[in-house]
C-alpha cells in the first residue's frame, strides 16, 4: 500500500492556498508547513490585501508555524510551496532552519536558485513537485491580468 502522505499531497493542499490568493486578486503563491505529516501553518500571498512587500506566503507560513511550534525555529518541519521562495524568503528560511522545502514551479527570474541565495546547510530542497500545474497557475493569473 502506497502512503498517503506524499510531497503530491501537501503541494496539492499549498494549491489550494494559491488558489485562495487568486481569487483575492493576489499573485497566486500558496504555503503550507508540516510536522509529522500534518499541517501546521497554512497561507497565501497577501501583500495586496495588506499593502506588504514581505507578506508572500511563506513568510506568512513561517510565523504561523513558529506560533504554533512555540518557537522561532522550524526544525523537523516541510515547507511546501506552490513557487520557488525569493531570496527574502530564502533569508527567512535560513534563519528559520527549517529542515526542508519542497516546490513546485521555478522563478527563474526572481527565486533564490537562480540569485544564488544560501539556505541553512542542513535544509534539504526538493524542486518539481507538480510544477505543471503550480506553472499554469501563475500563467492563468498574468493572462487574466492583461
Amino acid at each position: 500500500m502506497e502512503p498517503i502522505f506524499t510531497d503530491e499531497y501537501f503541494m496539492k493542499k499549498a494549491l489550494l492556498e494559491a488558489e485562495n490568493a487568486f481569487e483575492k486578486g493576489e499573485i497566486p503563491v500558496g504555503a503550507i508547513i508540516v510536522v509529522e505529516n500534518r499541517v501546521i501553518a497554512r497561507s497565501h500571498n497577501l501583500t495586496e490585501m495588506l499593502n506588504d512587500v514581505t507578506a508572500h506566503a511563506e513568510m506568512q507560513a513561517i510565523t504561523a508555524a513558529a506560533n504554533f511550534i512555540g518557537g522561532k525555529y522550524l526544525k523537523g518541519c516541510t515547507l511546501y510551496v506552490t513557487l520557488e521562495p525569493c531570496q527574502m524568503c530564502a533569508g527567512a528560511l535560513y534563519w528559520s532552519q527549517i529542515s526542508k522545502i519542497v516546490f513546485g514551479a521555478r522563478d527563474e527570474q526572481r527565486g533564490f536558485m537562480t540569485l544564488g541565495t544560501q539556505l541553512h546547510p542542513k535544509t534539504e530542497v526538493i524542486s518539481g513537485v507538480m510544477a505543471e500545474q503550480c506553472a499554469q497557475l501563475m500563467k492563468d493569473f498574468f493572462k487574466k491580468r492583461r
